[in-house]
């Protein structure tokens, strides 16, 4: 029997078994046989067939769709932890996974920021630039030293796309910029339908001839480390071993590390 299904199967019965029925709007009585909600039940709160959801927990070869999924996960007051394994466990994608999401760098990770001593800049979903390090400041001179007005925040594409700087300062630029893009599609896939997201592919198709060739070759590249070199202004030819991490809980969030070689 397919391991995934059984675990699908008995996450589903852990999670139906935790519950007081008193808190899904349920009488527990002293009839009750079944700990926590009985099958009847959590199919009635997911709108869907009782013998189906048996079905399911009994780990029967069917095909369980993202909207049943979302269902159940709503019915039984899954946290995101839970709701992200139960869309894994049944191979599913999740239609609400990325609606949540805030463009907002935590506190505490900005406050970490000012004790690294390299290079160092956190990126958002469309890849701004949400927060940075003095030392990244002195880096992207032009970018990041600079004041930006309240609710915008510089974007690393439109800074290599459309600010005629960036071709002197990113080494191999022809490179790295098409990798850049290749990265950026692979980072958005599940996310491409967004608003934010078209509306920057959008704008950048139109204002630079370069990324729009670039984003219909249709190249997906995880985004890696590996040495950068960049032609500073004020430092000449300088070299880096770029580390890029990120957020169990804001994953899409990065935080991108610079270490001097």
């Amino acid at each position: 029997m397919d391991t995934r299904r059984v675990e699908l199967a008995e996450f589903l019965q852990a999670m139906r078994q935790r519950g007081s029925p008193e808190a899904f709007g349920f009488p527990s009585g002293s009839r009750r046989r079944t700990q926590g909600l009985r099958r009847e039940e959590v199919a009635q709160l997911a709108g869907i067939s009782a013998t189906w959801y048996t079905w399911i927990e009994q780990a029967r070869e069917i095909n369980v769709s993202a909207e049943a999924l979302d269902r159940l996960a709503t019915a039984l007051k899954l946290s995101k932890s839970e709701r992200n394994y139960l869309f894994d466990m049944a191979d599913r994608r999740d239609p609400q996974a990325h609606q949540s999401e805030v463009d907002t760098a935590p506190e505490p990770l900005v406050s970490i920021l000012s004790h690294i001593q390299v290079p160092a800049y956190i990126m958002g979903r469309t890849w701004d630039m949400l927060a940075w390090n003095q030392a990244a400041a002195e880096l992207f001179a032009g970018l990041l030293d600079v004041t930006w007005p309240a609710g915008q925040h510089p974007n690393l594409l439109r800074f290599v796309f459309s600010n005629p700087a960036a071709r002197q300062f990113v080494v191999n630029w022809e490179m790295r910029s098409r990798r850049l893009v290749a990265e950026f599609r692979a980072d958005c896939r599940s996310r491409l339908e967004e608003p934010e997201v078209k509306q920057l592919v959008s704008e950048l198709s139109s204002s630079s001839p370069e990324f729009d060739r670039f984003w219909k070759q249709h190249d997906v590249l995880e985004r890696q480390g590996g040495q950068r070199e960049f032609q500073h202004p004020q430092s000449g030819l300088i070299h880096f071993q770029q580390v890029t991490l990120r957020l169990v809980e804001q994953e899409q969030l990065k935080m991108v590390l610079l270490q001097p070689v």
